[in-house]
């Protein structure tokens, strides 16, 4: 598995420029585009950082290629899960508090 260009694959899933994922990931953006132009994988506390934007584990981000194929959302769902992965952690919390609420 090539991480760079699975990190590219998510990044781009979710409609992100390199900025995009650097401010989730609160990382620089020039740590990520030192990763492209260098062709360098990661360091684990970077690959974490990205991970947590994207609201994976990194056995996830591991694991996925393994995964049966997932049908892609459209329509309403796709828009719902674009805007949920812009969200910033607080702004996810908050809305999985109120799904959660609905539960009761």
């Amino acid at each position: 598995m090539d991480v760079l260009e699975k990190i590219d694959r998510l990044r781009k899933e979710r409609g992100w420029s390199i900025n995009n994922l650097a401010m989730e990931a609160i990382l620089t953006q020039s740590t990520l585009n030192n990763l492209y132009v260098r062709k360098t994988e990661p360091k684990l506390s970077t690959l974490r950082a990205i991970c947590n934007a994207f609201g994976i584990t990194l056995a996830e981000f591991f694991s996925e290629d393994s995964a049966p194929d997932t049908v892609t959302p459209s329509g309403e769902d796709a828009e719902l899960m674009r805007r949920i992965s812009s969200l910033n952690a607080k702004q996810k919390a908050a809305l999985l508090q109120f799904l959660r609420a609905g539960d009761n």
